[in-house]
């Protein structure tokens, strides 16, 4: 049978809201996938706008030589300023006009001018350099001699000006038009990219997690070996007519690693590892998820040999035909999965492992030899397991000299990787909040607590619930001590934390993977203690064992549905097949037994029930004492340990009622 809670608590008016976390690393991802198909409608729009910025710039430079050819004639003569000077004062000049320190224009009567080399040139149009400081008397002169003069701007600044004005607004209007397309296509919502796949791939000669970095699963490990060495040496095995499995199926309750021992493959086989969730796959657009599957698996071949890892496939591997709300495009993308698992080469190295913890739900092809053709099953570590996974994850975290990881190991029982990382995170936050240089065995226990239990809540209760809480937490240490077969009580306290008001903590001594009857009844007993105690001591009863006898009905119903513990019923099971890792029913049938058969269920369920009652009550009778002095300490201290309730039981006469077990361990 399944592995009880991690710790059993009573709470006062309490339910357990904990749910183990589902810690999935990154698995990165890199842009430059080898045998990906590029992106043709992306790369005909760039050179289709990249055309457009050629063409407005050719046709602004055209536009504006046009424009601006008031320059200079080719034929132009160039003559000096004094000879300027001296034209100007025989009335010989018509026009003049002056662009920076560049001046041309037009004689009324051509001149001849010889230049440097002895060259005569003659001509009317002519140019000629102003003064670096400029003439102040030229424009009296000009005004005098009737000469017509303008100016110009500079044609350099001309260029850039008309340039800037025309053509930015267009560059920019481009800029914003293709910054828009690329963030499309960085998201992958353009119409040129549904049916490609979304895998992320991790190189091979990228830093990597190997076996080195995952512990608690030594056997899903060694199960996983023989698939890097196939992945290695693929020759090896093909040489003898051995073919290399298809898929891995990796199966086991949230947080168990599945995906870290994915990539852990990956690593220790050096081949590229491509990583795509089952949701990923299927779209609102019909045939994109079937599209999907093609390119993955096009992308997997073309850098074979490589890994395939699709996580949570029972998104798309869901049983087909098993309800009336049937997605067609889901079938189609598990059907062409189908056909691609069953379409490799048996020379290609491509290896699929996926990972689920609904293995029940997945349709019966997709298990097949062949296809999935090894099930590999990722469970909760035991203690030794927990306590390398807590050496993992607290490699670089400094710890204090009193910290004792083996007491830790073996206080959680029923954590998987995922919790286990969350309780050093919360510890070593604890630590450096209370500005301490390492991470103490105190903060450890603290943050447990407050994963399991939530955190301390400052409600101020009046003196009558004080009271009936430290008595309802009495009850359930006392009963706990005095019954054989429960886990040792370590803890009790009436600070309220979460929605407990109370809390009695017990702490198992190992993990335990069977019960029997004896050990179930004993459970009962210790559940219904708390209410037991309102009634022995206070006289009436409460609203605070509402989560007590919420499972102390669930335990006695489970032992005559599902584990066959009533004479009455006799080795028969009533209950619902569940799901092993979640917990759920697997089918909402409707129960196979008759009504008289529910009514002695029911019957049978009462009678133990109020069998446990009746033996709580008792030992709570002859031993009042005892029960009164740990709700007088729990008044006065609030919480008590497990050294604090021996003296108590030693000093009350108590001990001599409690199990040999229980005397042993005091005496010693």
């Amino acid at each position: 049978m399944d592995a009880q809670a991690i710790y059993m608590y009573q709470n006062n008016n309490s339910n357990d809201q904990r749910t183990p976390g589902n810690h999935q690393p990154d698995n990165g991802s890199n842009g430059n996938t080898p045998g990906g198909p590029r992106d043709g409608g992306s790369s005909l729009l760039i050179r289709v706008v990249l055309l457009v910025v050629l063409l407005l710039g050719v046709w602004y430079f055209f536009q504006f030589f046009v424009s601006g050819s008031g320059g200079a004639s080719p034929n132009a003569i160039e003559v000096p300023y004094s000879k300027f000077y001296q034209q100007v004062q025989n009335d010989n000049v018509s026009s003049v006009t002056f662009q920076g320190q560049d001046a041309f224009g037009k004689f009324k009567n051509a001149i001849t001018i010889v230049d440097a080399n002895g060259q005569s040139k003659t001509g009317q149009d002519f140019h000629f350099t102003q003064l670096p400081n400029g003439d102040q008397q030229l424009t009296q002169l000009l005004i005098q001699h009737n000469v017509t003069f303008s100016s110009k701007p500079n044609s350099d600044n001309n260029l850039f000006w008309t340039f800037l004005l025309n053509v930015g607004p267009w560059i920019g209007l481009i800029v914003v038009f293709f910054f828009i397309l690329r963030r499309a296509n960085q998201s992958q919502q353009n119409i040129f990219s549904f049916g490609k796949s979304r895998a992320k791939m991790v190189l091979e000669d990228r830093p990597s997690t190997t076996f080195g970095d995952v512990a608690g699963v030594d056997e899903a490990k060694n199960d996983l070996v023989e698939v890097v060495e196939f992945l290695r040496t693929p020759q090896k095995f093909q040489r003898l007519g051995g073919k290399i499995p298809r898929g891995v199926l990796l199966v086991g309750p949230p947080g168990t690693g599945k995906t870290l021992l994915a990539r852990a493959v990956a690593g220790e086989a050096s081949v590229p590892f491509f990583s795509m969730s089952g949701s990923e796959f299927v779209e609102v657009l019909v045939g994109v998820g079937a599209s999907r599957v093609r390119d993955l698996f096009e992308q997997a071949k073309k850098a074979s040999p490589s890994i395939i890892f699709i996580d949570e496939i029972d998104a798309v591997g869901r049983q087909r035909g098993s309800s009336i709300n049937s997605n067609d495009e889901r079938e189609q993308t598990l059907n062409q999965l189908l056909v691609e698992m069953d379409g490799f080469d048996t020379h290609q190295a491509v290896v699929v492992i996926a990972a689920t913890n609904r293995p029940d739900g997945l349709d019966k092809a997709l298990l097949r030899p062949g296809r999935f053709d090894r099930r590999v099953t990722v469970d909760r570590p035991d203690w030794n397991g927990r306590l390398a996974i807590l050496k993992i994850h607290s490699r670089d975290v400094p710890l204090a000299s009193d910290v004792d990881m083996i007491t830790i190991a073996r206080a959680t029982p029923g954590m998987v990787g995922a919790d286990l990382a969350n309780l050093v995170n919360e510890a070593a936050l604890l630590a450096a909040r209370r500005n301490l240089d390492a991470v103490t065995q105190r903060c450890f226990e603290e943050a447990l607590d407050k994963i399991l239990l939530g955190a301390e809540r400052p409600l101020i209760l009046s003196e009558s619930d004080l009271n009936v809480v430290a008595y309802h937490e009495g009850g359930h240490a006392l009963t706990g001590i005095l019954t054989e077969g429960v886990d040792p009580v370590t803890k009790v306290t009436i600070v309220p934390r979460g929605q407990a008001l109370g809390v009695t903590q017990y702490t198992p001594l190992d993990d335990r993977y069977n019960y029997s009857k004896d050990i179930l009844e004993a459970q009962l007993v210790t559940m219904l203690g708390g209410r037991a105690a309102e009634e022995v001591a206070i006289g009436r009863i409460t609203t605070g064992a509402e989560n007590d006898l919420q499972r102390v009905t669930a335990i006695a119903r489970q032992m005559i549905t599902r584990w066959g513990m009533n004479e009455r019923l006799g080795q028969i099971s009533y209950s619902e097949r569940e799901d092993p890792f979640s917990g759920t029913a697997l089918a909402s049938n409707s129960r196979e037994y008759s009504e008289r058969t529910a009514t002695i269920i029911d019957e049978e369920v009462t009678r133990i029930v109020k069998w446990a009652h009746n033996q709580a009550v008792t030992l709570l009778r002859e031993n009042k004492e005892a029960l009164d002095r740990i709700a007088k300490s729990l008044r006065l201290y609030e919480t008590i340990d497990a050294k604090q309730l021996r003296e108590i039981m030693v000093e009350t006469g108590s001990i001599n009622a409690a199990p040999e077990s229980y005397r042993a361990e005091v005496t010693a």
